[in-house]
């Protein structure tokens, strides 16, 4: 009998948890806190950073090339050195975020250093937070790992500057190097692997000690590490309203202490809908490469890219992953450096003809939408079209993708947690508007 009504409880949670969409209509619920024509709800202000990719005039949405500036500093700017030599950007990324201006040589090599030294874990946490209890997911583990260095901190309640920027510091130090241990323990328990953990080497970069904790023979390129670097700079911060940043705010609001305030980020971050969505890009990229014959026939991967759109193809949800954002139109300008430096490590190797692809893909897939859909609305391709293939020629596991993009985006989080508790002043407390208006009478339960 117990069995029999758990499983009719199973039945009706669509029916029991589902809302007649006209009531969004009827009380002008802003679902998504979207407006109807897709730009965001404005929820607050910042210094941090500036996500632009369209205008509006006369009340229309007006497309527009992508901007994306962190502190007034243009993206393009701060990733514009190509020299191999020049593969301090992310450290330099981090201190204007959390600073709020660029570091002159001196307070970049102080920053360098006091993140090089807060690297350390507690005694005995790898064995006890890492290697014991290993979960599947690596997100999940990152979560748990902040939550429980809450505990080895005995001022892990102090609200002041001083703290926040120790703490905020600390966890970019550490969280690329949780990240590799928990993947290596991962493959050891899931896949039974040898278990390696390399030990971290003072004075490299976080991308640099990425690799090196990572590969078995802990070797890499300076184009690699510079590329790896790029990539966290490029994920480092994207404006308030993005889920995770908003979950830090609303968390932060609450007064609540700095380590419940990321993991909660790092929760929102895994969902598919936001940092984990590359999964599925590169899950959708796979089966473009299996299903499609000739790679470099636009009328081929035209037919291919209609499948999808109707439908027809891979996961059937009529969607082309890595095309399309929330804000940017015209373009992303993530995506673009990172299609830059991707085709210079693509070009002259076996690489090089998956990069064509993807940039044909890219090229096709809004004509293919206007041909298949009628939908005419302008698309870019987002930086998820090209963060894959570039991990990928690094050698990087895909499980580490959103666990890389949590590790960056610890900066631009710390940031706004900072903004709010100085700025932000109130509880962030949004209304939901009960459906169930007339009350129902209480019946005792032997009359049900």
């Amino acid at each position: 009998m117990a069995q029999e009504n758990a499983f009719a409880l199973y039945e009706q949670f669509g029916k029991i948890n589902s809302i007649d969409p006209e009531y969004y209509a009827q009380y002008d619920v802003k679902r998504g806190l979207r407006n109807a024509d897709g730009t965001g709800v404005i929820a607050g202000v910042t210094n941090i950073s500036d996500v632009h990719g369209y205008v509006l005039r006369d009340g229309n949405k007006c497309p527009e090339e992508g901007i994306l500036r962190y502190r007034g500093y243009d993206i393009y700017d701060l990733t514009g050195d190509p020299s191999p030599e020049r593969r301090y950007n992310f450290e330099e990324v981090v201190y204007l975020l959390l600073m709020g201006d660029l570091p002159t040589e001196a307070q970049l090599a102080d920053f360098i250093a006091q993140l090089d030294a807060k690297r350390e874990l507690p005694d005995g946490f790898t064995a006890s937070m890492i290697m014991k209890e290993t979960p599947l997911d690596v997100m999940n583990l990152l979560a748990r790992s902040i939550l429980m260095l809450y505990a080895s901190d005995e001022d892990a309640e102090d609200r002041t500057p001083e703290h926040e920027i120790k703490t905020a510091m600390m966890l970019i130090s550490r969280l690329p190097r949780i990240m590799v241990l928990s993947h290596h323990a991962q493959r050891a328990k899931y896949h039974d692997e040898s278990m390696v953990m390399h030990r971290f080497i003072k004075g490299q970069t976080t991308a640099e000690t990425i690799l090196s904790m990572l590969r078995l023979d802990r070797s890499f390129t300076a184009e690699e590490a510079r590329m790896l670097d790029i990539m966290l700079c490029l994920h480092a911060e994207h404006g308030g309203g993005n889920n995770s940043t908003f979950t830090c705010r609303v968390l932060s609001s609450s007064d609540t202490d700095a380590y419940s305030a990321y993991a909660g980020s790092l929760g929102s971050l895994k969902g598919w809908k936001h940092g984990g969505a590359n999964h599925q890009v590169l899950a959708m990229q796979k089966d473009i490469k299996e299903s499609i014959g000739n790679w470099e026939s636009d009328d081929e991967v035209a037919d291919y890219l209609a499948k999808l759109v109707n439908k027809q193809a891979f996961d059937k949800s009529g969607l082309v992953y890595g095309m399309g954002h929330a804000v940017y139109t015209k373009s992303d300008p993530r995506a673009i450096v990172c299609k830059r430096f991707a085709e210079s490590l693509a070009t002259g190797t076996e690489y090089e003809a998956e990069f064509n692809l993807l940039r044909s893909v890219e090229r096709l897939a809004p004509e293919v939408i206007l041909r298949e859909k009628g939908t005419s609305k302008d698309m870019c391709a987002n930086i998820d079209m090209y963060s894959g293939f570039v991990y990928s020629m690094m050698g990087i596991p895909e499980n580490l993708l959103t666990p890389l993009f949590a590790c960056s985006r610890m900066a631009g989080w710390a940031a706004h947690r900072f903004e709010e508790i100085v700025s932000g002043k109130r509880i962030i407390r949004p209304a939901y508007k009960p459906t169930q208006i007339e009350q129902r009478a209480y019946l005792p339960i032997e009359s049900r």
